[in-house]
């Protein structure tokens, strides 16, 4: 993916957040910090919590924030998936999930959506994908995807269905849109679908 594919989708999500309201976040799947050390410098927030299953990442991301200007007096990174979420973390205003759920075997995404909307429960939630789509845009062959640790890749309408499923029984309303690139016929080069929890 080039850079500006990846700024691209990092300042919409990080918009998403911030129109959001949300004081306390948290990024499922951080890695090594691309939107955690933005959201860190935003005033906006008050706490912010990052998990991942990769313990160098979260090294990786430590050694960002020590040499980042952070302005969230609460953080928090910790190792453990994302589909097995410490009881602790229900209740924020916002999860985040940036290019994540493609790296899980969908024969687990049904655990995901209990995780994410069922025992974390937050306000909003912004999911990103890839648009499988877009590929060809980026020369990637029809016979493979963007990463070799990507277990699947949807194209916009999947996505669609496997949102519009997951907020109707969960509670949720759900807008999506292409971002990160935008071709007139095959969308950007990723997905976006922000949840909002009913009353």
């Amino acid at each position: 993916m080039t850079s500006w594919l990846h700024e691209e989708r990092l300042q919409a999500v990080q918009a998403e957040v911030r129109r959001s309201g949300a004081a306390r976040v948290l990024d499922l799947g951080c890695g090594d910090g691309d939107l955690f050390v933005r959201l860190a410098a935003d005033g906006q927030f008050t706490e912010l919590v990052g998990v991942d299953i990769c313990p160098h990442a979260l090294e990786r991301l430590r050694t960002r924030l020590q040499a980042a200007n952070t302005l969230v007096p609460r953080i928090r990174l910790i190792e453990g998936s994302m589909t097995d979420p410490a009881p602790d973390l229900a209740g924020f205003d916002c999860a985040v999930l940036v290019e994540t759920i493609e790296h899980i075997d969908p024969d687990q995404l049904s655990k995901l959506e209990r995780a994410v909307f069922y025992t974390l429960r937050p306000q909003t939630v912004v999911i990103t994908t890839p648009n499988a789509e877009f590929n060809a845009l980026l020369g990637v062959p029809s016979h493979r995807m963007r990463h070799p640790d990507h277990r699947f890749e949807w194209d916009r309408a999947r996505f669609r269905r496997w949102s519009t499923r997951v907020a109707a029984r969960a509670g949720y309303s759900v807008e999506l849109g292409d971002i990160a690139g935008g071709h007139p016929d095959l969308g950007g080069a990723s997905q976006m679908a922000l949840f909002t929890r009913l009353p």
